[in-house]
């Protein structure tokens, strides 16, 4: 078995999970940024308009984001005259359930690496250790340093998993709380929505 060669593909693949990482932690945290933003706009709006004027207010509100399209359309039914209490809780519940999916989306990208990252460096370490043993077993390495270089380098393996996984942690962490704010004032924005007389 060619050790070296999985050796450094294993190398490959934990240089692959960072890279996805903070990919996927960038670009989640943009999008959260954006949508705090939009919905801060959206929590103004609602402040600032009458409640007779609320629903005129959201029809002209732009919608390219899914809290505001979301809003959007929650107003549009509440206008229609003769919809039930049940039917608007049930719109409410499917309009929920689709703005948390797209909040959250890819941040299951992240939970994976925390996980796959720490036993793609062990697994590393552990081909690194039989890369040196079988140099060692073919009379290749008589001096004591180059062993412990080779074991050394091994362990940088484990070493740059383990930091990947601290990495995911740590932006999942913010990420799914800023994703969980976002749902929270989304939840907030129907009540008032359907609290609102006229």
């Amino acid at each position: 078995m060619n050790y070296v060669y999985f050796h450094h593909l294993t190398f490959d693949a934990l240089y692959g999970c960072i890279a996805i990482t903070i990919f996927v932690i960038i670009e989640r945290g943009l999008y959260l940024s954006y949508l705090s933003v939009r919905s801060g706009s959206l929590a103004r709006l609602l402040d600032r308009e009458t409640a007779a004027g609320v629903n005129a207010a959201l029809i002209r509100l732009m919608s390219g984001d899914p809290i505001s399209a979301s809003i959007k359309r929650y107003a549009a039914l509440l206008s229609h005259i003769g919809v039930s209490r049940d039917q608007l809780e049930d719109y409410s519940s499917a309009l929920f359930i689709d703005v948390d999916k797209k909040i959250s989306a890819r941040l299951w990208v992240l939970d994976t690496m925390i996980t796959a990252a720490p036993l793609l460096g062990l697994l590393g370490t552990i081909l690194g250790i039989m890369e040196t043993f079988t140099a060692l077993a073919q009379g290749g390495v008589s001096d004591p340093g180059e062993v412990s270089r080779g074991i050394g380098t091994a362990l940088v393996a484990t070493a740059i998993g383990i930091a990947t996984a601290l990495l995911g942690l740590f932006g999942t962490s913010i990420l799914s709380r800023r994703a969980h704010l976002l749902v929270e004032d989304f939840k907030s924005f129907l009540l008032r929505l359907t609290s609102a007389p006229g």
